[in-house]
């Protein structure tokens, strides 16, 4: 267990640009991020992999006949939890954000993304966004989380309805539920 800790603490410091942390994110930040996956849910994205814990939950909560494509833009993270989680459901994809309309073309029904917001292109991160929005079904969530509370206008600029829920971590955590309300 402290010689996984420490890999991730390496894993993560090396990437700090690309993953926005120094650590991976608090189990209670995992619960609440993938709340607004159901049992009526097949198709979930995910961007930024990481070193797969969110991935984990969100297979543990996805139905069997459900899919999960994962981005994440470091390809040793991809390696790292390609060893580790063996689930036909899993599609893991070596691409930012920004691209996976190119790999997803069903609509979608949950957004999961612990990408780093604050240190991605402003231009990048609305174009994903936007992304997001148009390929989200109607009723459904894009669910980021962020280690700070004043990114909501970001988010409402894109999105029907933003609710933010904190969770316990160091530094706490902000899950920011996006919904897409109407068509």
């Amino acid at each position: 267990m402290a010689n996984t800790f420490l890999k991730s603490v390496v894993d993560f410091t090396k990437n700090v640009k690309t993953t926005g942390a120094l650590y991976q994110t608090s189990k209670q930040i995992e619960k609440e991020i993938c709340s607004k996956i159901d049992q009526e849910t097949k198709i979930v994205v995910e961007f930024g992999t990481g070193l797969g814990n969110i991935t984990q939950r969100i297979l543990d909560k996805l139905p069997a006949d459900g899919k999960l494509y994962s981005f994440e833009v470091q390809a040793e993270f991809l390696e790292d939890v390609k060893a580790l989680i063996q689930d036909d459901r899993l599609v893991l994809i070596n691409d930012g954000a920004q691209n996976f309309d190119k790999y997803v073309t069903e609509k979608v029904d949950c957004f999961i993304s612990s990408i780093p917001v604050t240190l991605i292109p402003k231009e990048v991160v609305m174009l994903a966004l936007e992304k997001s929005y148009a390929a989200l079904k109607v009723g459904k969530y894009f669910c980021q989380v962020l280690y700070s509370p004043f990114h909501k206008k970001k988010f409402s600029a894109v999105f029907d309805e933003v609710e933010i829920k904190t969770a316990a971590s160091v530094p706490l955590g902000f899950i920011h539920h996006c919904q897409k309300i109407t068509a």
